[in-house]
């Protein structure tokens, strides 16, 4: 069984980080680097089991800083616009030893430190080596140099539940593994490929799904700070990537500026496209192969299953829109509510079982009676259908389906007949509290740039594609459509968010 640290095992002169004015970071120095700061930290008495909490921005700095951490220790990676006090909340529950960051780039990161932890600053030297710059709180007694080991807890993300406190995922070594070499195999990545990683390094997608496949191939890394829709061109151009991973609220952001950048898009072709961690529409996947000119394929992970758990196969394999694929390494089941697996073509819950399922939530024996079998299978919460191919389509979560006078009724559904009208960009049908019916539908909808629609031509245009009762009571056009760190929609919050609870 292997460790993170065995994933990096590209060759050495073999390029493995590059960013906008940063020098190479080859696989050899990365190796090396990764080293020197586990052993730093056993140094000053951090080892393994460890929490130690990384709030840092995307680029070389914080990857290295990483897998530092988690080969020696375990990381809890924290999206850094965190408020200070939802920052401090992450601390506690983890049982935070150490604070990861930059010297003075998240104050609030600082400033939310609990009695007892340590400040770690890191920096990179002129020649791209990562180093801790700072070291202040109380150094702890030098550890042996031991490193991590399969069955160790590489790091401890938090679910983004939003009606309940967030349950800790604590993710092995021997998880993130399974599902790193799941994704290679999937989509054949190898050491020809650059991926550009524009999804975030706090969130499973981007750490697993962009960087451990990456770097775990033996591939390139293109690792700027961040998502700007508007520089992504010019790493094309500066980077010359083969792929790259996003969010559907991403892919759709950058369909807005393709049709400016035609000619780059044929000098420099993508292999393919992948989405993930939120439904694709079908309409959006259309328009991106279109625009493109790539295979979109569209795959679906969750923290739990360490990110990936199917995926549509690259060409000439079919890929259907509206799918998430077939399980690559990993079981995936559709089960009743009696407990039962069902046959293809029926409607159940989403189940799956495989290595790269955790063993359970951290100290949180209710969620793990209601989520874990006794078989071994992780319910997804998510509703769906696996057809004769055995490719597995999503119709919604389960506690997201609306309901509507005792008719199920899927939003995805009703997403994609909204995003075919040519005035809107973006679209969410979410539940509305209703006396009569428990639940009425209503859409909240972003029109494009200069294209008006009212409430009765979006009603019309449903109205052509949609049985009566699937129409949306309520349209609700909006500048932008309120989102999650990660970008994805806040479907269940929207009603609250849009003072509608009342109704």
């Amino acid at each position: 069984m292997s460790t993170l640290f065995d994933l990096l095992s590209g060759t050495d002169a073999h390029p493995a980080l590059v960013a906008p004015g940063r020098p190479t970071i080859t696989y050899g120095q990365l190796r090396a680097n990764v080293l020197a700061l586990a052993a730093e930290l056993n140094r000053i008495g951090l080892g393994r089991n460890d929490r130690i909490a990384i709030a840092m921005a995307n680029g070389p700095e914080l990857i290295t800083a990483f897998f530092g951490v988690a080969v020696a220790a375990t990381a809890a990676p924290l999206n850094p616009k965190y408020k200070q006090e939802e920052l401090a909340f992450y601390y506690a529950d983890t049982e935070a030893r150490a604070l990861v960051t930059m010297p003075g780039a998240i104050p609030a990161a600082v400033a939310a430190m609990l009695p007892g932890m340590m400040l770690l600053s890191v920096r990179a030297d002129a020649a791209g080596h990562i180093v801790f710059d700072h070291i202040a709180g109380d150094v702890r007694p030098a550890r042996a140099t031991e490193l991590a080991v399969p069955d160790d807890v590489a790091m401890v993300l938090h679910t983004s539940g939003t009606t309940s406190r967030p349950k800790r995922v604590p993710l092995r070594h021997r998880n993130l593994v399974a599902s790193t070499r799941n994704i290679i195999k999937t989509y054949e990545l190898s050491a020809a490929d650059r991926a550009l990683c524009i999804m975030p390094l706090f969130h499973i997608h981007g750490l697993v799904g962009s960087m451990m496949s990456t770097l775990a191939s033996g591939g390139t890394l293109i690792c700027p700070a961040g998502f700007n829709a508007m520089e992504f061109w010019s790493l094309i151009e500066t980077f010359h990537p083969t792929w790259y991973s996003a969010v559907p609220t991403m892919h759709q952001m950058l369909l807005t500026r393709a049709s400016r950048h035609e000619e780059l898009l044929r000098r420099q072709p993508f292999r393919f496209i992948r989405s993930s961690s939120a439904p694709l529409p079908p309409v959006v996947m259309e328009r991106l192969e279109q625009t493109f000119g790539a295979p979109v394929l569209e795959s679906y992970g969750m923290t739990e299953a360490s990110h990936q758990m199917a995926s549509n196969p690259l060409p000439p394999h079919p890929r259907k829109a509206g799918s998430v694929g077939v399980g690559v390494g990993v079981e995936v089941g559709v089960m009743g509510a009696a407990g039962r697996l069902l046959g293809r073509e029926q409607v159940g819950e989403v189940v799956v079982r495989g290595a790269n399922v955790v063993d359970g939530y951290e100290n949180n024996p209710d969620a793990n009676t209601a989520a874990f079998t006794a078989d071994g299978w992780f319910r997804t919460g998510d509703q769906g259908i696996l057809d004769a191919d055995g490719y597995l389509s999503l119709t919604g979560r389960l506690k997201e389906l609306i309901n509507r006078g005792g008719e199920k009724i899927s939003p995805l559904e009703i997403d994609d007949v909204l995003l075919r009208h040519p005035a809107v960009a973006e679209a969410l049908a979410f539940a509305v509290p209703h006396p009569m019916l428990g639940e009425e539908i209503h859409a909240a909808v972003v029109l494009r740039p200069e294209v008006e629609a009212d409430e009765g031509q979006l009603r019309a245009h449903c109205a052509t594609l949609l049985a009566e009762y699937k129409i949306p009571r309520r349209f609700h056009v909006l500048a932008e459509i309120p989102r999650g760190a990660t970008g994805k929609l806040q479907r269940i919050a929207m009603a609250k968010l849009l003072n509608l609870t009342g109704e």
